[in-house]
């Protein structure tokens, strides 16, 4: 009996990791591909800092520009490029920054990143609580005013461009009534370090591309657990709980918990993209986080460092989506014994 319940676990483990392999592959020839669709010389930086220093001769920028196109391998087929690519990144070498040489990318990389996972994962946490929260009363209570009124402004919410919504945060909270700073991670020409006033500065600055977050993504989980909510009223447990005279908070409880499951993959999928950072946001608010240096390096035509940025990203959101299906199968019998079976 125990090898029967564990040789479909297994199977569907390995069969779940083996496609996340497949797709990883798959992402990251995608990601070796794009940046070299741009058009552009991903050596201007450099030799442009090299041309403003005063030393023009043609003949030293062509020489500096031959020795960089041999180390970082620019000259070399694509074909060569990408294996070395991919042997590099899968033994965790994601080279050499371009716009930033001699630094490595992973020198530019995870500065940044607790910057960013201290924006995002609060950020989505209660913008998750707060929306299904919202869109479960409101679906258990479909047709009330409450109901219409959580409706009404979940899509109203759910429809704003949050670049749009960022805008506005600054102009009112920061440039009229100057409540709170609008640009950066802390107060410029501010060292970091681990003091009380420190992390109030950085807390100010916090607010509001976390309130621009927040508020964007709320409306969009309020209106999914609504209509999670909704189909899950109809179902013949329900009915049933209804017949016996169960309490309808108890049903409620039921209801609730069923439809979050859904939700709770979208969850991991959003915490896992977290690496990526909030492109648009941190470029508005200026956040020194993943998605302000992603941008950076695609204006500069980083090869190296939107590869780093981008394996990093893509790996993070596969491995949530593996343990979303590792935790599902341990829950729900029915997903690994019926694939076992298939």
């Amino acid at each position: 009996m125990r090898d029967h319940t564990l040789n479909p676990f297994i199977k569907y483990l390995g069969r779940r990791f083996f496609f996340l392999l497949l797709t990883y592959f798959i992402a990251l020839t995608i990601v070796f591909i794009l940046p070299r669709a741009i058009p552009g010389n991903p050596l201007a930086s450099i030799l442009s800092r090299i041309f403003q220093t005063g030393q023009a001769n043609p003949e030293l920028l062509r020489s500096v520009e031959r020795t960089l196109m041999e180390e970082f391998g620019l000259g070399k087929p694509w074909f060569v490029q990408y294996v070395e690519f991919i042997t590099k990144a899968l033994r965790g070498d994601l080279g050499t920054s371009i716009s930033s040489y001699p630094k490595k990318t992973l020198e530019l990389i995870i500065p940044v990143i607790p910057w960013t996972l201290i924006l995002l994962i609060p950020s989505i946490l209660i913008a998750w609580i707060i929306g299904n929260t919202l869109g479960a009363f409101a679906g258990y209570r479909r047709g009330s005013l409450v109901d219409r009124i959580a409706l009404n402004t979940s899509l109203i919410i759910g429809q704003i461009p949050y670049y749009w919504l960022g805008m506005l945060l600054i102009f009112f909270l920061s440039v009229k009534l100057k409540i709170f700073p609008g640009q950066g991670g802390y107060t410029q020409g501010t060292i970091p370090n681990l003091s009380f006033s420190f992390l109030l500065d950085v807390l100010s600055h916090y607010i509001l591309p976390s309130l621009s977050i927040i508020i964007s993504a709320l409306g969009g989980w309020a209106i999914g657990t609504r209509m999670l909510v909704v189909n899950e009223l109809d179902s013949d447990y329900v009915s049933f709980s209804e017949h016996l005279g169960v309490k309808s908070k108890t049903i409620f409880g039921y209801v609730f918990r069923n439809s979050l499951l859904p939700q709770v993959t979208g969850l991991a999928l959003s915490l896992g993209g977290a690496l990526g950072g909030a492109l648009i946001t941190e470029i508005i608010f200026n956040y020194p986080g993943t998605g302000y240096l992603l941008f950076r390096a695609l204006s500069t035509l980083d090869y190296p460092l939107i590869q780093g940025i981008f394996v990093i990203l893509i790996a993070s959101i596969y491995l949530a989506n593996f343990f979303v299906d590792f935790i599902y199968a341990i829950i729900d019998p029915r997903i690994r014994l019926g694939q076992g079976e298939s």
